[in-house]
């Protein structure tokens, strides 16, 4: 399973899972069972609110999942009709929550779970 992950800072598996996905400086594109990381740098972190265009973020790469801590409607309904998931962080590190995944021990985000002024209620 390739499992997306947006970062501030690339420490690898001990990343920290950033706070929002349109802003996040980096995802880490993490392959569960080749146990690969690759890192795509957010060349549009600073655009407008409802212009997300989410694969462009993730540099293209497909996955499965995608975990974050927030995370606008638009973006979870565009990525949601490409088959991927969207979760909710149940840890601060990337590798804990990797193994949250792999538990089926992640929230699974909605359109209606969605960050505060992208319609929702999450507070950051």
């Amino acid at each position: 399973m390739k499992v997306g992950f947006a970062v501030q800072i690339d420490e690898g598996l001990e990343s920290t899972v950033y706070d929002h996905f349109g802003s996040a400086p980096a995802f880490l594109i993490v392959d569960t069972e080749e146990k690969q990381v690759v890192k795509v740098d957010n060349a549009n972190a600073h655009e407008a609110h409802g212009s997300c265009n989410p694969m462009g973020k993730l540099g293209g790469n497909h996955i499965d999942a995608l975990v974050v801590g927030g995370i606008g409607a638009g973006a979870i309904m565009k990525l949601n009709a490409m088959g991927i998931k969207i979760y909710s962080a149940g840890a601060v590190k990337v590798c804990e929550n990797i193994d949250l995944i792999k538990e089926n021990k992640l929230l699974e985000i909605t359109p209606n779970d969605s960050c505060s002024g992208h319609q929702g209620q999450c507070g950051h």
